[in-house]
């Protein structure tokens, strides 16, 4: 409680409204023509759409207004908003010569994420908020739910659910990651660039069937259009970012370009580890839009990742233990890591709307990954007791050896993977029911050589591997067999899988008395195909019904209720069908999972500002489960389906304008998630991180409100600890420290949207300009992610030596936009 203390202290003030906010666009014709000298207009202010039919206009902020866009001959169009101080909210209109249009646009937006439980993110707020790997992820990790223990990790668990049951969309694009990554420090850049986002949306479960098969959550990214031309440029000691966008004079054409760079050696060279750390990322991502005619659009999104981790070990010391018998594990290194990731993405969609309830698209996609992992390690380690006696001059250092050896690691992995998806989507409107339906063909072809090995050497004798066919009690009794290396894999594999997916949904809106109701329901299926050389090919299929009701009742207060649930299979990626050998086991079947989520939303209002309050309780029964271990981010499949499990917990978030003008949050989860394997007891899985507590702050001081505040802050209590290779973990079922983490960023604005500036001043030409500093894990604590499992042949004793994170770091950050 300290730490929340000291935040409401430190960061707890009063602001003043900001004033304005801006919409902006383009006014079309029904043949998707621009109109010029259209007028938009609200009560206080109003403007006209020049020669292309862009507008621009400024209307107050906070309040509810009337915004009407008309021209002569056409129907007026009016729609009330209610839009953010600095807010800049794009509006596209297409005026027409038969009926008028009313809308409310945030209420239809904001019902929508009520009705189905879904998360909406401000990219704004992604931007902006602090953390060691900045971007929707990072954002993620605030939420009840969703947790992580690696800030230089994008990998995140959701409710008791692994890395692999996460689903992201971009533009409906499925997004892929890749397949050898074993530490955050080597992943690399997320995919989602979010100079280019338009509309986040979450849901932590109980989603929709159009989305797709995947136990635990969904990402929904949608990429901006461009009306104009405008762009973005960052830089910081981590790397920097660059954006530009427009659109043809004709207004058809739309295109969007960014580019990143990262450099991570700002955390990973002030870690415990003494080393020469190169891991360096960059992409380039485009998105274009062509609009043939009102009702005939092509889209393009592609991407190119080139990730590189150089990694040259010297020494590390990690201090352990307690306060009465502290501990250090003291390590000498010799060779380096090289592993370097290529991805390749491409995707094509057409829509067609041949009127306003039908809209049907074409997608076609392709990923292309070539990864390579090749290290040979030496590490000559002394593990002891350390001096604690502030009078003695070797303060800190091993004073006492306990047990000596080394540990030679060896790795030579490659994987090429092609991934194709062609797709079809469909939406139809009959009046308050909307039926979607989707199908879609996906073949993936992996090409795997996997090659590693780890000899183990302790006080002169080589350590075998504790299997049943060894008797291994040295060093009482020298093991006189041939040398063996304590682990050893080695696999060639050529698989492919080809999978045809489908699904229907129906989604009803009505009245039930006073009350409104809203209905879905759906159901999808998949079938799959494993074959490839030295591979007996074998076919499955499933099903998958889910459904959501959502009830709004005409109370006084602004309450819904949702419950939603259904059937989440998980058919079998390639890395689940891997064993710990590198075999590749066909037979693998979907892993099942019942979800039951039900939900409250309470809106209201304190100091005259809006406040939302989200309450969710929720129950998984898993079947067929296919365990696994976990080494820091890398997840080892058991890939047999020998094992059930369960999930169950509550998720609350509290979010609105504690400051005027600014949207913040705090979290709070509570989670609980065991297995069985076999008839045996069950034991906590690898995610069962109990309890959350997190907050997202955003302030500014009253009286110089350019300069302002984020904070980000997580507590999560401990994981369990892992297990090393070749043990029951049921004999390893201890858990890490708590996890606890608070980064903060302070930023001046030189420039915002509203301020005006004479031509003569170099900011004129930017829309906004901010310069400040970030500070990373701004209590230094010691937080550890996973333990490195150390044994000493004389007492057959396993050390479990804490992973230590990234410890306290500055940053310096620079950003326009123009």
């Amino acid at each position: 409680m300290k730490y929340l203390y000291a935040f409401l202290f430190v960061f707890g003030s009063t602001a003043v409204f900001s004033q304005t906010a801006t919409v902006q666009g383009i006014i079309f014709d029904e043949s998707i023509t621009p109109v010029p000298f259209a007028n938009i207009s609200s009560a206080t202010t109003g403007t006209v759409s020049n020669a292309n039919g862009f507008y621009s206009l400024s209307i107050p902020a906070n309040r509810a207004i009337e915004l009407k866009i008309s021209y002569v001959g056409f129907k007026p169009i009016t729609l009330k908003l209610n839009l953010k101080p600095d807010q800049v909210e794009e509006l596209n209109f297409v005026l027409k010569t038969t009926v008028e249009q009313i809308g409310e646009v945030v209420l239809q937006n904001e019902e929508r994420a009520r009705i189905e439980g879904v998360t909406t993110l401000s990219p704004e707020t992604v931007r902006k908020i602090p953390g060691a790997n900045a971007g929707v992820e990072n954002l993620l990790k605030t939420l009840p739910g969703v947790n992580s223990n690696n800030e230089l990790s994008t990998q995140y668990s959701v409710r008791g659910g692994n890395y692999d049951e996460n689903l992201v969309y971009v533009n409906d694009i499925q997004i892929y990651r890749p397949f050898l990554i074993r530490s955050g420090q080597q992943e690399g850049l997320s995919f989602v660039n979010t100079d280019l986002v338009r509309n986040i949306q979450f849901s932590a479960g109980g989603f929709k069937a159009r989305y797709g098969d995947k136990m635990s959550s969904v990402l929904d990214i949608e990429y901006r259009r461009p009306v104009s031309f405008s762009g973005s440029f960052e830089a910081s000691f981590l790397g920097g970012s660059a954006s530009v966008e427009g659109v043809s004079e004709d207004k058809k054409l739309s295109a969007i370009v960014g580019l990143r760079y990262r450099d991570n050696s700002l955390f990973v060279n002030a870690k415990d580890i003494e080393a020469n750390f190169k891991p360096r990322f960059a992409d380039i991502q485009t998105f274009f839009t062509y609009q043939f005619n009102s009702q005939f659009e092509l889209s393009f999104l592609g991407n190119i990742a080139v990730n590189s981790y150089n990694y040259e070990p010297y020494t590390r010391q990690t201090n352990f233990g307690t306060i009465n018998d502290p501990k250090a594990l003291l390590v000498f290194y010799e060779g380096e890591e090289e592993d370097r990731y290529e991805t390749y993405f491409g995707a094509f969609k057409a829509t067609y709307k041949s009127d306003e309830n039908y809209t049907g698209k074409l997608i076609a996609s392709a990923y292309h990954t070539k990864e390579q992992e090749h290290f040979d390690i030496l590490a000559n380690y002394r593990l002891g007791s350390v001096s604690s006696d502030f009078g003695d001059g070797n303060l800190g250092e091993v004073e006492f050896t306990e047990g000596a050896g080394s540990q030679f690691t060896h790795a030579r992995n490659n994987l090429d993977a092609l991934i194709f998806n062609l797709q079809h989507l469909g939406s139809y409107h009959i009046d308050e029911h909307l039926l979607e339906y989707g199908a879609k063909y996906t073949h993936e072809d992996i090409r795997d050589r996997l090659q590693e090995y780890e000899v183990i050497d302790s006080a002169g004798f080589s350590i075998r591997p504790p299997l049943p066919d060894f008797a291994n009690d040295q060093p009482y009794n020298p093991f006189k067999a041939p040398l063996e290396v304590y682990q050893s894999i080695r696999a060639l594999n050529s698989t492919k899988i080809d999978r045809l997916t489908a699904f229907l949904q129906w989604s009803y809106r009505t009245s039930l008395g006073d009350s409104r109701l809203w209905m879905n329901a759906g159901i999808r299926t998949q079938a799959w195909r494993v074959s490839g050389k030295d591979i007996e090919s074998n076919t499955q299929h499933i099903w998958s019904p889910r459904a959501q009701i959502s009830l709004k009742p005409n109370w006084d207060k602004d309450m819904l209720f949702r419950l939603s649930g259904g059937f989440y299979h998980q058919p079998p990626f390639y890395r689940a069908l891997r064993d710990s050998t590198g075999t590749i086991i066909p037979t693998i079947k979907a892993q099942k999972s019942i979800h039951i989520v039900a939900g409250n939303d309470y809106s209201f209002r304190v100091w005259d500002r809006p406040f939302k309050l989200i309450t969710e309780a929720y129950y998984k029964k898993l079947e067929d489960v296919n365990p696994y271990t976990i080494e820091n981010v890398r997840i080892r499949y058991r890939a047999r389906n020998y094992a059930e499990a369960y999930a169950y917990g509550l998720d609350m978030r509290l979010n609105g304008e504690f400051v005027p003008g600014t949207e913040s949050w705090f979290s709070f989860g509570y989670l609980k998630t065991e297995e069985r394997q076999g008839n045996r007891e069950y034991i906590s899985r690898p995610t069962d991180q109990r309890l959350k507590f997190a907050a997202l702050f955003q302030d500014y001081i009253p009286k110089m409100p350019k300069l302002k505040l984020y904070l980000n802050l997580v507590y999560n209590t401990g994981l369990p600890g892992g297990s090393p290779q070749f043990v029951d973990p049921y004999d390893f079922q201890s858990r890490l420290p708590d996890y606890q983490r608070v980064d903060v960023g302070f930023f001046y604005a030189l420039k915002e949207p509203n301020d005006n500036f004479s031509k003569k001043n170099w900011l004129s030409v930017f829309e906004s300009v901010d310069v400040g500093f970030e500070i990373f894990n701004m209590f230094d604590k010691l937080n550890s992610i996973t333990n490195t499992f150390v044994r000493d042949a004389s007492s057959k004793n396993q050390f479990a030596i804490p992973n230590f994170l990234s410890p306290r770091v500055f940053n310096l950050k620079f950003s326009v936009r123009f």
